[in-house]
């Protein structure tokens, strides 16, 4: 999550944080950066103007073909209207982290509104850790040389929950380590 939807890592970042010491605290997700805006700005006038382009023959298909037509022009008009749907949908994920005490909540929203929402018991001492994962051989770093300094895989950090039960659920994910002690920081500061 933390690559495209990064949580706040420092408590300055307020728009982001919710600090209650009665309620606990509660951790949102940023959105995409502005830059996205301006893709799906550009993906959807195609879409757009795709629509234009072959409604006419679209219609004219429905009204004069069988029943195979009109379900082959049916779904094009659905993946046209679901596409843009979807893209949106990127745009308005959120997801947010609560903790109060020894209890985490991990809710996911879309468009506002709230469609996964999971309570736990966290475990009693150290709650949380960071885990490095290398998941690709370091080729970089196995030719060794100032060139391919640069190019070296440095893989990416897990934040972990460890449950009561001893279960471990995920939270979050990031190429710094430094980001998610912040997130582990914010989140302690409700225990």
């Amino acid at each position: 999550m933390g690559l495209l939807y990064p949580f706040p890592a420092t408590p300055e970042e307020t728009d982001f944080i919710s600090l209650d010491l009665k309620k606990g605290i509660t951790l949102r997700t940023y959105g995409l950066p502005y830059l996205f805006w301006g893709y799906a700005a550009a993906s959807l006038a195609v879409i757009f103007f795709l629509w234009l382009a072959v409604d006419d023959s679209m219609t004219k298909l429905y009204q004069m073909g069988d029943s195979v037509d009109q379900t082959l022009v049916r779904a094009l008009q659905s993946f046209l209207i679901l596409l843009p749907l979807t893209t949106l949908a990127f745009f308005f994920y959120e997801k947010r982290l609560h903790r109060s005490g020894p209890t985490l909540t991990v809710e996911h929203r879309l468009f506002w509104i709230p469609y996964f929402k999971r309570v736990y018991q966290l475990r009693a001492a150290d709650p949380f850790e960071i885990r490095h994962f290398m998941d690709a051989p370091n080729v970089a770093r196995m030719k060794a040389g100032p060139e391919a300094v640069g190019f070296q895989n440095k893989g990416y950090f897990t934040l972990v929950a460890v449950l009561e039960s001893g279960k471990e659920i995920m939270l979050d994910r990031h190429s710094r380590k430094a980001d998610l002690q912040g997130v582990m920081g914010l989140l302690n500061l409700s225990a």
